[in-house]
């Protein structure tokens, strides 16, 4: 409730809105002394937009990424929390294009348009916390989740990428797994857990590919390996195999569709031929048999 010494209603609302990428919700509007009718009032003079029920923008209705994902956690209740990819994406282990956001929540509890909600008996109070201010599952909670409901070179995407950023705790996932009995992605993380050296891939293509070496028995390649060439004293290949001068470039329509990046790749592409290389360039669509015939035939087993 406000007192008399307090800033003036609209004043903390948007002190508050300016903590929290934008939004507010029901609750902490009428703790802050807001009363249903002037909520009202502000919400048909444009200072306040639904984006949930009982979740507003204030100010204007254009949200960042992140007040959108809290605007999500808001409107499943309290205790809820990001979770799955899109709280993957929020640890920044994954990049996701996906509309619906991911939440976790207890039973009971209630989403909304644009929300995946993931309904669970109890969230164990070791499994979350707050990351940039929006409540999420922590760290080891978020691979075990995409270990249940995304494919393995996402999932091994995404240890390798924690790896990279010093998020990634072998000794709490351990005792996650282990106390996680009747999750999906216990046996799925386990055995990911126990790979030697995942491998940091920057996208789906590549995560893909590499799936497709693996499953045709081939020798594991180098991603993302730095190496020089005439002209070129300092390049990264997708993938490459030293032992039999092979390289496999992944070629996405977002980085290579223009003039110069084709003119970049001819020429790099060429000072590998001249250093004895055998570049081979594979897209989004070239079927996985034609891409494991053509590398069977350069890598012999």
């Amino acid at each position: 409730m406000r007192d008399a010494q307090s800033p003036p209603l609209d004043l903390q609302v948007a002190q508050l809105a300016g903590r929290q990428f934008g939004v507010v919700s029901f609750g902490q509007l009428i703790e802050l002394g807001m009363s249903r009718a002037a909520l009202a009032r502000r919400a048909r003079a444009g200072r306040l937009h639904r984006v949930h029920r009982g979740v507003y923008a204030v100010g204007h209705p254009r949200l960042v990424r992140e007040g959108r994902r809290l605007a999500a956690v808001f409107a499943c209740g309290e205790g809820a929390v990001l979770s799955h990819v899109s709280a993957a994406a929020h640890w920044d282990l994954l990049s996701t294009s996906a509309v619906l956001i991911d939440v976790t929540a207890t039973r009971g509890r209630h989403g909304g348009p644009g929300i995946r909600l993931h309904r669970t008996r109890s969230l164990d109070a070791r499994d979350t916390t707050s990351h940039q201010g929006i409540p999420i599952t922590t760290v080891p909670r978020t691979l075990l989740d995409l270990a249940g409901t995304t494919p393995p070179h996402r999932l091994e995407r995404a240890i390798a990428q924690a790896q990279l950023m010093d998020r990634y705790d072998h000794a709490a996932i351990t005792a996650l797994v282990a106390r996680s009995n009747g999750h999906r992605g216990t046996g799925v993380l386990a055995r990911a857990m126990a790979k030697p050296d995942p491998k940091w891939t920057r996208s789906d293509l590549e995560a893909r590919f590499l799936t497709l070496v693996r499953d045709a028995g081939l020798p594991e390649p180098h991603v993302n390996f730095s190496l020089a060439a005439p002209d070129h004293p300092r390049l990264e290949v997708d993938f490459c195999w030293p032992a039999h001068r092979v390289i496999a470039e992944t070629d996405g329509w977002q980085t290579h569709r223009t003039r110069a990046a084709f003119q970049a790749d001819r020429a790099r592409d060429a000072a590998l031929h001249a250093d004895g290389w055998r570049v081979l360039r594979f897209t989004y669509h070239d079927p996985p048999a034609t891409i494991q015939r053509r590398l069977r035939a350069l890598l012999p087993g």
